[in-house]
Order: structure tokens, then sequence, then C-alpha cells
């Protein structure tokens, strides 16, 4: 059975950065439209505080999520023959959102727009998308994974791309952890002992499917029918905290590896307080109380929350070695985690060859 080996990967930062002062004029209201009365900037220093974030980036007025998917894709394409791909993935969950229009545009695909930008002539390239909220990347590499190992597949390219600022509602005071941005790992069949290990999902339907959802904006004020990203902030809290360290546990166990065998934790960042928790709950499940502190490259602080494309731009800027203080080689363990809306969870163990 091959293994599925990461070969190149690449990514799109958003040129326009957007420090915490730019939320300073907004006014922001509570899901039952009261107005905060709290100083602007007591609001916007206590979100700061909790999530770490000091700025984050847009993309430019005219651009879509399929331009920056796509430009992530043409990087980690670099001197690589496009038509050898069997398939492109994309996790996305909002479509191509234009600035200026709510509306989403989700046909065709945006991994068939991405494949049409390629020029792919080839028509077994097969492209789609999953809606899997944030661990939506980390599930495409799944997917992909098996693809590879059951021989129906070589060679597959996984993007997330997602352009959070214009599904988020500038009356709610969670609009300022969300920002755009999109990154791409094309992945192959190989012979060595490397590559991914084992992975773990799960859904928690039941109770927790609407904690991450669509709604209208908390101005009282407003007179669209537009929805907006909304999310009950500090229950994702409480069930991340209690469920992913599981997941990754789990894999960590499905691929006969202890927590000492890890290098890296590549985890989903939409705020730096909550995964800091969730690596010191990981590690004391192993009964380890002292975390590494070059574990967990972190880059929400400059890149803020941009959903599917946080930890494949966090993959490209370490393999690239752009992240100071990180670097992995040949052998080192990479475990990749996220958790999002459905509620999904998923962990993923990677062994570079």
């Amino acid at each position: 059975m091959p293994s599925s080996i990461i070969i190149s990967t690449g990514s799109h930062l958003p040129s326009e950065t957007v420090p915490n002062r730019h939320f300073l004029g907004n006014t922001f209201y509570t899901p039952d439209g009261a107005l905060i009365e709290k100083p602007n900037p007591q609001i916007v220093e206590t979100l700061h505080n909790i999530t770490g974030i000091s700025e984050r980036r847009y993309v430019r007025d005219e651009q879509t999520t399929t331009d920056i998917a796509f430009m992530a894709a043409e990087n980690a394409l670099e001197c690589m023959d496009r038509e050898s791909l069997d398939y492109i993935i994309v996790a996305q969950n909002f479509g191509d959102v234009q600035a200026g229009n709510l509306r989403t545009d989700m046909v065709p695909t945006i991994a068939s727009r991405v494949k049409h930008r390629l020029k792919i002539e080839n028509p077994y390239t097969v492209a789609y998308d999953i809606p899997f909220g944030c661990p939506g990347w980390v599930q495409g590499m799944i997917m992909a994974d098996y693809y590879i190992r059951s021989g129906d597949a070589r060679r597959a390219m996984v993007i997330g791309a997602e352009i959070l600022s214009r599904v988020s509602d500038p009356h709610d005071v969670d609009c300022m952890i969300f920002a755009d941005g999109a990154g791409a790992t094309v992945v192959e069949a190989g012979d060595t002992d490397g590559g991914i290990l084992a992975h773990v999902t799960r859904t928690d339907a039941l109770d927790n499917a609407w904690m991450l959802r669509l709604g209208r904006s908390y101005s009282p004020d407003h007179r669209g029918d537009e929805l907006y990203i909304k999310m009950d902030g500090h229950d994702i809290y409480k069930y991340a905290l209690k469920t992913v360290p599981l997941v990754v546990k789990q894999a960590l166990d499905k691929a006969g590896l202890d927590i000492g065998d890890v290098k890296k934790i590549l985890m989903h960042q939409a705020n730096a307080k909550m995964d800091d928790a969730i690596l010191a709950r990981l590690f004391k499940l192993y009964g380890v109380s002292h975390v590494p502190e070059d574990v967990m490259p972190m880059i929400i602080h400059w890149a803020g929350n941009s959903s599917v494309a946080t930890i494949p731009t966090v993959l490209d800027l370490l393999m690239r070695e752009e992240l100071e203080g990180h670097r992995v080689v040949s052998g080192d363990v990479i475990v990749f985690t996220s958790v999002g809306a459905g509620m999904n969870i998923n962990a993923m163990v990677y062994r570079l060859p």
C-alpha cells in the first residue's frame, strides 16, 4: 500500500494588513440587539487579550476566493506537471462572495474554477469542493490519502481558501477575529515509511451542530436580509478544550506514537488562548506538565483566523523556513488538527520522509 507524501506546498497571504484600531469606529451590539456600552478601545483590547490577534489580512475588493485559491495553487505547482493531478479538492465554506454583495456564488465549484484557471486539459483531473467548516483542509488531505492508498490516484492537490472578511458582521465583536487567505498542498503516492500515518475525524451534530452558523446582523437598524457568520464562542471554547485533545491522542495511538515523538503541532488558529489551553490539555493526557515552547507555530497574531486556510498556510511557511524559530527535517512527526462548524474535529499524523 503506497504512502501519501506531501511533495509541495503554496499559500497566498493577502496584501492588506488590518490592525485592531480598524474596529475602533464600529458600533457593536449583543445577539439580542442591545448596544454594548463598553468603550470600543476596551472592547478591542479585551478581544486582543483573549485571541492574541493584533492584525489580520484582507483581500483587495476585486479579489474572490477563486482568485486566492488559484494563486496558492500556482505556488504549490511550481515546476510541476499540473496535468498529472488526479484530484483537485478545495476546502471552502462560502464560495465566491463579491465585495459589496453577500450573495454566495458556488456554481460551478471553486475547484472547477481553479482547474479552469490552471488551464488543465486532463478530463480525469477530478475537481470538487468540500464545505466542512474550519477542519476542511485537513479533511481534504484525509480524503486524498484514501484515494492514494486505494490505488485510485497517484497525485492530488488540496486547497484551503476563504474570504471571511466579507461574511462577518461589523456589529458583532467576533468580526475582529476573521481574516482571508489560501493554502495549497500537493500529495502523491510514495514507497517510503513516512507520509500520512493515521487520522481521526468526528462530527458532534446531535447537540452542537449550531454553535457556528449563519445569522442576521446584530444591529437592530440593519434592514438587509444578509446572513453573517455567527458563533457561540464560549461554548465552542469548552467543546474544543474537551474534545480536540482526545481526537489528537486517538490519531497518535493509531499511528503507534507518543506525544514525545511529535516535533510540531499545526492547529487551526481561531483563538491563541484556546489553542494554548488545548495543547496543555493534550500533554496532560500523557502525564506531561511542561509543553515545549516551540511545538506549535502560531501566525494568528498577525494573520487572524482564515478558517480552512490557516493550517496549510502555516505548513507552507514552515516548509519554506519562513517561520522564525521553527524548522523540521526528515523523520520529524507533525500533527495537524482542527475544530469548526458542524461541529467537526479531525487530526492527522504525518512523518516527513
